[in-house]
């Protein structure tokens, strides 16, 4: 069969059975022209399923029962269909979930470099350093403000009522502990 007549029949172009031939998929009979049987059956299997523009009924491989779960998972994340349970998956089905599994850790790689997310180890460690250091101001806080209000409670009542300091930050101090065990405590979400 001449080039131009494997075209026909593969229904492929010229150029196409040209570049297959000097790539090595074609079968040729010592004079040079085309064993199309034998050649067909080369590029089917050199020729990438998803590249072909056959039936999808042709494009139809198995995958390892392993893989289809975690390749349904990804393609229902992304809202695509996903094969059922116990059924076959197309090449390219599979093809597009290890597509978006791409571009997810692409995406996950650029937001760590633009320091958009950190490591949950350091952002835990973070979140707890702040907490210890919010709850710490609380608890000196009556320290800090004893004095100030009792001279305040003291010039406002009257020049004979004197408010002791000491007095006044234990009942400071046991108002924020009390707040802070509150805060503490575990409590279900408002789910209004």
């Amino acid at each position: 069969m001449s080039e131009r007549q494997y075209a026909a029949h593969a229904g492929i172009s010229r150029g196409a059975v040209q570049k297959a031939r000097a790539a090595g998929r074609l079968v040729l009979h010592p004079d040079g022209s085309i064993d199309a049987a034998a050649s067909d059956v080369r590029r089917a299997e050199a020729t990438d399923p998803a590249r072909s523009r056959r039936g999808p009924a042709e494009r139809v491989r198995p995958v390892p029962e392993a893989a289809v779960a975690a390749v349904g998972e990804t393609l229902r994340e992304q809202g695509l269909a996903a094969p059922p349970a116990n059924s076959a998956m197309t090449f390219l089905q599979a093809r597009t979930a290890n597509e978006v599994l791409k571009a997810q850790e692409r995406r996950i790689r650029l937001q760590k470099l633009k320091g958009e997310l950190v490591e949950r180890a350091r952002a835990e460690a973070l979140v707890f350093r702040l907490a210890r250091e919010e709850r710490e101001a609380w608890v000196t806080w009556p320290a800090r403000v004893a004095a100030l209000m009792a001279a305040e409670l003291s010039a406002a009542c009257s020049e004979e009522v004197n408010v002791e300091v000491a007095a006044m930050q234990k009942i400071l101090e046991d108002h924020v502990r009390s707040h802070l065990e509150e805060l503490a405590a575990p409590r279900a979400p408002d789910l209004t």
